[in-house]
């Protein structure tokens, strides 16, 4: 551990809130402190000699615990992207004034920063949960750990199999369709986690096998239609290789997700328009997606395509402000009414048949505040950091993200605690969260992936202990990390 205490580790980010809150007078002054408070964040949490992060394993080998991985994506998604609105807003296109004529600041202007302050002190309270809640020797709460007579090769081969054929056919189950996701995100995790060990130990067995699982579920990301599946998978497969070779994983990665973020949203558009109105098959979509990418012709179109997904889709903090401009001046906050229509949610619709739709229950604030027409076929579905400020203003977004780190923390130490620790709990089993503690959700759907994710957990883990896989930790334990992929094949 590089410090003992927990309050230095998040107080900063909280102080840097409070400074942009006294810049108010000042919009575009008080947005770039709150924008850059989330990046000294990371820094705070991640790197300083300030940081609270557990030492029972090298940094590097700890990427996707919640105080790395989660507040990375989570944070960077809700804080970080709102930059190309911002500069969009002040006349820029990329990092080239093109609008001499914007007239900032103005009313906009003010609402923006104060989206960007709420943002930051979401992120320093979703840290101050995360860090309240990491224990200081996770070993010293292990209740299971995987039989040492068990063979990791095989079972993890037969794991990620059944996990992945048990996603696909629980979606046609009455009943249990809410655990397709986690299953899913499991076998991505799983198959991603089996190529990276084949890769590092040079098992061919496992490599083929991984690679299968990896590139099955990547197909079917591309013909999705949606970005995040695509950048989730490949988000996966870097945080596993980075412990393993961590320069290559650099070298590579960075300009990779730049690419992709380049041209993934003119791919999905493509995809979307052609094979989501029925006339085109996903395949024949992907074909003229990947064609229009490649034509030299379509140059301006995928820059148009892109600044576009950039300021208005990536971070969404244009439809923040039209919430914080209605909320509470024309519409009184929520208080407790999405949490209960959240709890409602989880409700089998087995048990209750008449159960109203979540997608059309979540959608009556949008319309309410009139982001957009009830008349529209648009889905637009608020975030987490919108859904606590609509219910109780700045107090509920800084209560609820508190709540938000105190789970997501609390699911990685019930992970590792019952699966034996980091590589097979955090690396594999927390995968089954990744979507949701990821990119977020509005409540509804949020409560009802951590719910019934955890339900999963929880299954998965009492079939292992009945097939003695797991077993209880008086028994005699090899290394876990010998078991696994080993820290001893690496570029560092």
């Amino acid at each position: 551990m590089n410090n003992d205490s927990k309050t230095i580790s998040y107080l900063p980010g909280f102080i840097i809130w409070i400074i942009a809150e006294v810049l108010i007078t000042d919009p575009i002054f008080s947005y770039f402190v709150a924008w850059a408070g989330s990046f000294f964040i990371f820094y705070w949490t991640i790197y300083s000699n300030f940081r609270y992060i557990n030492d029972d394993l090298p940094l590097k080998d700890q990427v996707l615990r919640p105080i790395i991985i989660v507040q990375l994506i989570f944070a960077g998604f809700m804080c970080s992207s709102s930059i190309f609105y911002f500069l969009n807003h002040l006349g820029y296109r990329y990092l080239e004034k093109v609008d001499f004529s914007a007239n900032v600041p103005n009313s906009q202007t003010y609402l923006i920063a104060q989206c960007q302050r709420l943002s930051l002190l979401a992120h320093a309270a979703l840290v101050a949960g995360i860090i309240l809640l990491t224990p200081q020797k996770y070993k010293n709460q292990r209740k299971n750990i995987i039989a040492p007579d068990v063979d990791i090769n095989i079972f993890l081969g037969k794991f990620s199999i059944i996990t992945f054929l048990g996603a696909i056919a629980i979606r046609f189950v009455p009943g249990f369709s809410q655990f397709s996701e986690g299953l899913t995100s499991v076998s991505v995790f799983s198959g991603t986690f089996l190529l990276v060990k084949g890769l590092a130990n040079k098992n061919k067995k496992l490599l083929y096998l991984g690679a299968g699982l990896f590139l099955s579920n990547l197909v079917k990301a591309t013909l999705s239609g949606f970005k995040e599946p695509i950048l989730m998978s490949l988000i996966i497969l870097g945080c596993l290789l980075f412990p393993v070779y961590k320069k290559l994983t650099l070298y590579l990665g960075i300009p990779l997700l730049y690419g992709l973020l380049y041209a993934l949203p003119t791919y999905v558009n493509v995809i979307r328009t052609n094979s989501w109105s029925g006339d085109t098959s996903a395949e024949a979509s992907r074909t003229i997606a990947i064609d229009t990418l490649l034509d030299a012709d379509n140059a301006e179109l995928i820059d148009d395509t892109n600044w576009a997904f950039l300021t208005e889709r990536i971070s969404e903090i244009n439809m923040f402000t039209q919430f914080v401009a209605n909320t509470p001046e024309e519409i009184d906050y929520y208080g407790f009414e999405i949490v209960t229509e959240s709890l409602y949610a989880l409700i089998p619709r087995i048990l209750w048949e008449e159960k109203p739709i979540t997608e059309e229950i979540s959608m009556k604030r949008v319309y309410a505040a009139g982001v957009i027409s009830e008349n529209s076929i648009v889905s637009a579905k608020t975030r987490p950091v919108v859904d606590a400020y609509l219910s109780f203003g700045t107090f509920g977004v800084f209560i609820f993200f508190i709540l938000i780190g105190l789970i997501a923390q609390g699911l990685c130490n019930t992970s590792e605690n019952l699966y034996g620790g980091y590589q097979f709990g955090s690396v594999i089993i927390m995968g089954t969260f990744s979507n949701t503690l990821w990119r977020g959700n509005n409540f509804e759907f949020m409560f009802n992936s951590l719910f019934y994710g955890y339900v999963l957990i929880l299954i998965i883990c009492e079939i292992l202990k009945l097939y003695k896989i797991l077993k209880p930790l008086e028994y005699p334990i090899c290394d876990n990390q010998d078991m696994f992929l080993g820290t001893s094949k690496t570029d560092n």
